[in-house]
């Protein structure tokens, strides 16, 4: 049994949070071009020590910080959802950001 057994209310909860931190950030959830940047981002951001940003107190790189571990989230969700025969999605920001990571690791060969 997965850990999102309630991949409806999940999807809910983190489209709310990720429509939060993408106000904090400016985010335009229609604007295709901006969220592809943010897509780029979410991909090529490695957590570690090691990187300066898990330590950054600016309130802007905390926000995209949390986004992009709730782009994870969201792809756990999706993933989990489909293994049980779910076919799980939240609202506006959560199908453009999902979208552009899925369309970005495409570009890059990967898979979503």
């Amino acid at each position: 049994m997965s850990g999102f057994e309630d991949f409806a209310g999940q999807a809910q909860q983190l489209e709310r949070e990720i429509a939060r931190w993408g106000l904090v950030l400016g985010i335009d959830w229609d604007d295709s071009a901006q969220v592809a940047q943010l897509a780029r981002e979410a991909i090529e951001c490695h957590m570690d020590r090691e990187n300066p940003e898990c330590t950054s107190k600016d309130p802007k790189t905390r926000a995209r910080i949390e986004l992009f571990g709730l782009a994870q989230l969201m792809l756990t969700v999706m993933t989990e959802s489909a293994n049980e025969g779910i076919h799980t999605h939240g609202g506006p920001a959560w199908k453009a950001l999902g979208r552009a990571l899925y369309e970005e690791s495409a570009n890059r060969g990967e898979r979503a």
